[in-house]
């Protein structure tokens, strides 16, 4: 269950702040990029819980080249095969880059046990393998920030609803996530079990109330920065140069190239 019903954050003053920390993510991408740090910030909580808007809310003026954002597919049958932090350590940064982890190594401890997809003798190795794999992250030096989107099961309810009527969202619900509905409880012991094995020093868990998505997406934001010790690091001095003179370049007459029809004019 997430925490006490509170005020939902106007509007207003929402988009002010969260204006206000975007630029500040900007600042943080140029430290990171500058000093070759490498950040990985790892996304998880229940199906609805928030992850997927404010993973976007976060990147939306960052770099592609520099923040990317890893969303992977369920295994291969060669991926099946390999140790199971495999896969996900291809997708780690290199220096000056940042990785937004839209759901994790975490799988094998949530979906991957409550719904059967592994066996408990390698559900039992995850939960002893993973606090090692953090920590020879951090001890490499990569920084790594862990953010679980705690939301309530009525609004999870209320935002599966609004899913299924609306059709550009619609494709966000799957199978899965309506039998997450069913075994609750299940996943609610799984992510208790989770974090008595995985809430380690060197890498802690921080949850994230969701029900408002505008308190989580600035609570995470800020969280987040407050969490990094960057500095402001100056730009380049830029100057727009002077357009040079024309040469008498003709540009081909336009009925020579192919342009998309003015659907705009018809509105």
């Amino acid at each position: 269950m997430a925490g006490k019903k509170t005020a939902k954050v106007p509007r207003a003053a929402y988009e002010q702040e969260l204006l206000r920390l975007q630029t500040e993510l900007v600042k943080l991408q140029e430290w990171v990029r500058a000093e070759g740090t490498r950040l990985v910030v790892v996304f998880e909580g229940r199906d609805a819980a928030g992850k997927g808007g404010t993973i976007k809310r976060a990147s939306e003026h960052l770099n592609p080249r520099v923040a990317r954002t890893v969303a992977l597919p369920k295994p291969t049958e060669r991926e099946r095969t390999q140790w199971y932090f495999q896969r996900y350590v291809e997708h780690l940064p290199a220096a000056g880059e940042i990785v937004l982890l839209d759901r994790s190594w975490y799988n094998r401890a949530g979906v991957e046990h409550v719904m059967g997809f592994c066996t408990k003798e390698e559900y039992q190795l995850f939960l002893r393998q993973c606090p090692i794999f953090e920590r020879m992250l951090v001890e490499e030096g990569i920084l790594l920030r862990k953010y679980w989107f705690s939301v309530s099961d009525t609004e999870q309810q209320k935002r599966f609803r609004q899913r299924l009527k609306d059709p550009t969202r619609r494709w966000k619900l799957s199978p899965m996530d309506l039998e997450s509905i069913t075994r609750w409880e299940a996943y609610s012991r799984a992510k208790d079990e989770m974090l008595v094995h995985t809430d380690i020093s060197e890498a802690p868990w921080f949850v994230v109330e969701s029900d408002d998505k505008r308190r989580a997406r600035l609570n995470m934001i800020a969280h987040l920065l407050s969490s990094v010790p960057y500095h402001e690091v100056p730009p380049p001095v830029l100057k727009l140069p002077p357009r040079p003179p024309s040469t008498g370049y003709q540009r081909p007459p336009r009925d020579l190239q192919t342009y998309v029809p003015d659907h705009a004019a018809s509105l």
